[in-house]
């Protein structure tokens, strides 16, 4: 299954008072897995920054004037988070109305409401009474967010895949059960992926004595064993 962890950054609260999205980022999961595809873009929001704004995100006029304007960009998007895909989003109402205001704007169809993933209430039913925010997260789960100094959209996605992930059980919610998709068309399978090293190695489970009796076993079934040939 494809699923697209997605996050923006806006000039304000209310697309209704003329605020606009300045950034968008996405990662690409493939079978809870992420395939190394992303998507990042700055926006000029056609408007000045407000200070507030400009101390979360760190982003200036300057800067923004010269980025492509959202109907530009609206195609390219469009594309790479498909017609079909949840969109994984916390606290998905904010960033939802913020794309469906920019789509509208730009004459295009807008999103549909089920297409939308909120961590924000998974985490709030998993975990009620405890925060649920990003960073609350972060640090449950414990999540290296060190690097989230400003909020900037592509970090949080990717921040947020790694918290969705555990969410929803760990890289691997189905125990590996499930049967594989191949990718859709023009995405690429997550094989580039590789888990991280624990921190200290699990004990282990085969006893010693069933280790001394599965060696006489060996012993026993001569030269041509399999376990031989392939003995490191």
């Amino acid at each position: 299954m494809r699923a697209i962890v997605l996050d923006t950054e806006t000039t304000g609260f209310e697309p209704a008072e003329g605020h606009r999205i300045v950034e968008i980022g996405a990662i690409e999961l493939f079978n809870h897995l992420p395939t190394g595809r992303s998507y990042h873009q700055y926006l000029n929001p056609e408007r000045m920054m407000p200070k507030e704004a400009f101390e979360v995100h760190g982003l200036g006029d300057d800067f923004l004037r010269n980025q492509p304007r959202f109907a530009e960009v609206a195609p390219a998007f469009l594309e790479f988070i498909g017609t079909e895909a949840p969109l994984v989003i916390h606290n998905a109402a904010f960033d939802m109305k913020f794309l469906n205001a920019e789509l509208s704007w730009a004459g295009l169809p807008q999103l549909g409401p089920e297409r939308a993933l909120d961590t924000l209430q998974i985490a709030r039913r998993r975990f009620p009474g405890s925060p649920a925010s990003l960073d609350a997260l972060c640090r449950r789960f414990g999540i290296d967010n060190s690097g989230r100094e400003k909020h900037g959209a592509l970090l949080d996605s990717e921040i947020l895949a790694e918290v969705y992930l555990e969410l929803v059980g760990g890289r691997q919610p189905d125990f590996g059960l499930a049967t594989v998709a191949a990718p859709a068309p023009g995405h690429a399978a997550p094989g580039n992926w590789r888990p991280r090293p624990r921190p200290e190695p699990l004990p282990p489970s085969l006893l010693p004595e069933e280790s001394a009796a599965h060696d006489a076993m060996v012993k026993n079934l001569g030269e041509a064993a399999l376990w031989r040939r392939f003995k490191p």
